[in-house]
């Protein structure tokens, strides 16, 4: 079969970090042929989509991740399987790419399902199941994020579109620096931001659960470093070994009928102590992080999955 990656470029990748890799390394090693897709590689054509790839070698070698055979251009009539894995943020080409992969025709598997990746924004969405997130305030108004910290008094304020943890906050009452963040946030009360009560369990650590189509597929625990808050790994977390509670379970099991509604199958939700902080559907992370502390290769069972979604 032809996998297409839809991906940052190849020069981009983390050896020892990056899951779109391992996940080509996994399709390559069972006879796939594997390309890369840049964001600006899709066409389409009096309705055809057609595909400007790199054919690459995925090695096991950090020094030389890739190798490159042949710059080509497929039609959707010779690929079998899209991976769409952009890093955030969802910006305009993030959502013209999305909306070019709509026109491929159903027998194509497409992880995740364009139409969910624009449906589910990754900080927001979660805002409709309250019983089981922490209390939230999405707002570009002053008066109502002022009132969101006053009731709270300690609470978390992020962009509505960033990933790894930038430009996470806390704010507490009372602190000297709140309307100075607020305003860099909101680009001085312009956009809209998230703020969520602040879960104390956090200082324990959040847990990331990655999920294939709706069940649990693997999880650890990131642990913020010294000094910080965040617990993201970009910024600077360090993972370690997590126990799934029946509250994950419950969690997960409000979530799955949802997910696979929507085709996102490749899903990575993030948990602070009993909430739901974040569902991320472009491009979940941390396979690499989970099979090492359990001895794991997660990346063979979403090739199975796809192998499977394409039969």
């Amino acid at each position: 079969m032809k996998f297409l990656f839809l991906m940052d470029p190849l020069e981009t990748v983390i050896f020892e970090k990056d899951s779109t890799f391992i996940m080509m390394l996994a399709a390559y090693s069972r006879g796939h042929e594997i390309y890369y897709l840049p964001e600006d590689g899709i066409s389409l054509i009096e309705g055809k989509a057609y595909f400007h790839v790199t054919k690459v070698i995925p090695q096991n070698n950090i020094s030389s991740p890739f190798k490159k055979e042949l710059t080509t251009r497929l039609s959707q009539d010779d690929i079998h399987a899209v991976f769409i894995r952009p890093d955030p943020p969802f910006d305009e080409q993030y959502l013209m790419n999305t909306w070019a992969l709509d026109h491929l025709p159903k027998h194509i598997a497409v992880i995740n399902s364009p139409t969910g990746i624009r449906t589910v924004n990754e900080k927001v969405w979660v805002a409709r199941f309250k019983n089981i997130t922490p209390a939230t305030v999405i707002s570009a108004n002053q008066k109502d994020l002022l009132d969101f910290i006053a009731k709270h008094k300690n609470v978390i304020a992020k962009p509505t579109n960033a990933f790894g943890g930038k430009n996470v906050f806390h704010i507490e009452n009372g602190s000297t620096n709140t309307k100075v963040i607020l305003e860099t946030l909101t680009d001085c009360y312009n956009k809209a931001i998230v703020m969520q009560k602040y879960v104390p369990e956090a200082k324990k650590g959040d847990k990331r659960i990655l999920l294939l189509n709706g069940n649990i597929l693997g999880a650890m625990l990131r642990m913020h470093g010294e000094g910080e808050h965040r617990n993201n790994l970009f910024a600077g977390g360090t993972p370690m070994p997590a126990k799934i509670t029946a509250n994950d379970k419950k969690i997960v099991g409000v979530l799955k009928p949802h997910l696979q509604k929507l085709g996102l199958y490749l899903v990575g939700i993030d948990i602070l102590g009993d909430y739901l902080i974040e569902v991320n559907v472009t491009s979940p992370t941390c396979l690499q992080e989970i099979n090492r502390l359990y001895d794991m290769k997660l990346e063979e069972k979403i090739i199975d999955f796809v192998e499977k979604l394409v039969k």
